[in-house]
Order: C-alpha cells, then structure tokens, then sequence
C-alpha cells in the first residue's frame, strides 16, 4: 500500500493500520482463541503455542487499546484478569475465521502451486524454502 516514495495516502492509512494490526500472527490467534469465549492470561498463553509472555502482554494491550478485546480485573487475590472479545473484536473476528478457513481448505493448492513454479523456474526446492508448518487455529 505504500506508493513509491514511501508515502502512506490518507485513503491508504486506516487499511493499513488494520491490515498492520490483523497481519501479525499472534492478533490473529488471539482473536481466534477469544471468539470461544473469555479466558485468563495462562490461558490464553497456552493455547497460543509459541508466544512469549511479553509478546502476550505487548498484543494485549495492543488489541485494548484499539478496541477489540477488553481486559476485566476481578478484585481477587491475587487479581484474576480475564480478557474477552469487544463487539468490535466480534466484528473483526468475522472476516478472521473466514481468512482461517481459506487457509485450512487451501494450504495443500498453495504447496502444490508452489511446487510446481518451483519445478517451471528450475527453482531447487529446499528446507530453507519449505514454509513453515502452519500454526493451530483451532478451527473445529
């Protein structure tokens, strides 16, 4: 989206922003997650394979402050925090798990069409080029 001179237009920024938002891996897991309901910080953390906790606490905040999950504090002790999905996340939770099932139905077409410009380009395939084994979405 960015033109030439590195310029983001005004009619650019806001897809931007989301697309910047929603494009990390760790939002997109997280919000999957929420669609099931509410659900603590450890919770969440082990159901998100791989994130660290400050990469957990960095994308929380990230998501309160742009108005898709809140955060609620139980006057416990200690505290019981426990994140959920605002409408606005429910709204962006949509196209999310439409994306999520594209992938799920598609990955094996995209490999087979991956392999196959590798095979026309003479392009050797190798373990550095194999992509990643995709991450649980928990998608039932």
């Amino acid at each position: 989206m960015k033109p030439r001179g590195g310029h983001i237009s005004d009619s650019c920024r806001p897809i931007s922003e989301i697309l910047s938002r929603i494009g990390d891996k760790w939002t997109s897991l997280i919000i999957t997650r929420l669609t099931e309901g509410p659900l603590r910080f450890n919770e969440l953390k082990r159901q998100v394979h791989g994130i660290s906790q400050k990469v957990l606490t960095a994308t929380l905040r990230g998501l309160e402050r742009d108005g898709f999950i809140e955060r609620r504090v139980e006057p416990t002790v200690p505290p019981a925090v426990e994140y959920s999905l605002t409408p606005f996340g429910r709204e962006l939770a949509e196209p999310l798990m439409a994306l999520t099932r594209f992938a799920l139905v598609n990955s094996q077409r995209m490999e087979a069409a991956r392999q196959a410009y590798d095979e026309r380009n003479g392009t050797p395939f190798t373990e550095a080029s194999k992509p990643r084994r995709p991450m649980r979405l928990g998608m039932n």
